[in-house]
């Protein structure tokens, strides 16, 4: 044993995916078995390549990325090139990635990589929407039982949506492997937009980023500073919510958020608020919780995490 926990990062990059797979790529005690690409902020053939570009950013090329589902489960790709441009990635010029993709189907690797490794031993960190996750867990119900947990980037509550009035975007995509992975009996960690909607990328963080003057760093600050002209223009902010990055953060510095264990059901049947994450913040329902919802983070913490790791890079 190594000390280090086992990690599969399911992501759709997305400039907030790249922090978050810099960040997990930088730090010692996580060891990240593969990278499972997904459709989602953008297509599939993008969202593979841009695995690879970040690997490759970060000097570890020998990192197994593998392509997964093209489309949700039951329901037409929505994508965001309008929030992330239209590779994903754009901000700064990243090369073509030269590492090969895997050959193998994403859910597949998931599977096996939970099956040929001790029971609980394996977290697996979704990103974006969870149709790779759903898959695997469909196709082996066993699986269920042996992963550690999942934490994910996903949902809200008091936030309410981002990409319809009641529904964040990784959630509404997929809402039916949503459902069907908060379902599934895995212990979850959920961080939805309550949270990360109080990780801003303030001018003076991008600032703190670039100052470390590594090509890693002024490049996730070139990645930021794309990203949150968006969210600085619809929500009026210094800075937009960087959402992914805290899916690691939490792995690393569990102590940077504050949450509470609740019930948490996914909306699949209306079309008014299709993948609405119903949390029941304050126990009203009466059943059990499967999900640990972050609520807060010390933000000045999580940032001063990300800019010391990204600099190791």
């Amino acid at each position: 044993m190594t000390g280090k926990r086992a990690i599969i990062i399911d992501t759709d990059p997305g400039q907030d995916d790249a922090i978050a797979l810099l960040l997990a790529l930088a730090s010692d005690e996580l060891d990240v078995l593969g990278v499972t690409a997904v459709a989602g902020n953008v297509p599939l053939a993008l969202t593979e390549k841009n695995a690879r570009k970040i690997c490759e950013l970060a000097g570890k090329p020998d990192t197994r990325v593998f392509a997964g589902a093209e489309r949700p489960l039951m329901r037409k790709l929505v994508t965001a090139e309008y929030v992330h441009g239209k590779t994903g990635l754009d901000g700064p010029d990243l090369p073509e990635p030269t590492m090969a993709l895997e050959d193998q189907f994403a859910p597949d690797f998931i599977i096996e990589a939970i099956r040929d490794r001790p029971e609980g031993t394996v977290t697996l960190c979704p990103l974006g929407p969870l149709t790779n996750i759903a898959l695997a867990l469909i196709k082996a119900p066993d699986i269920a039982a042996r992963i550690d947990r999942i934490v994910l980037m996903g949902g809200g509550f008091f936030e309410g949506g981002n990409v319809t009035p009641t529904a964040e975007f990784n959630i509404y995509v997929d809402p039916e492997a949503a459902h069907t992975v908060f379902t599934s009996g895995v212990p979850i960690v959920m961080a939805p937009l309550d949270v990360t909607h109080k990780a801003l990328t303030t001018q003076a963080r991008i600032d703190a980023l670039r100052a470390k003057r590594t090509p890693v760093c002024d490049a996730a600050a070139s990645l930021i500073d794309f990203f949150e002209r968006f969210d600085e223009d619809k929500y009026g902010t210094d800075g937009g919510p960087l959402h992914d990055p805290c899916v690691i953060a939490y792995l690393l510095k569990p102590e940077l958020f504050t949450g509470r264990d609740c019930h948490v059901a996914i909306e699949t049947g209306s079309e008014l608020t299709l993948g609405m994450t119903v949390i029941d913040w304050w126990g009203v329902t009466g059943k059990a919780p499967n999900a640990h919802v972050l609520g807060d983070i010390d933000a000045a913490g999580f940032f001063d995490l990300i800019t010391e790791r990204l600099a190791r890079l």
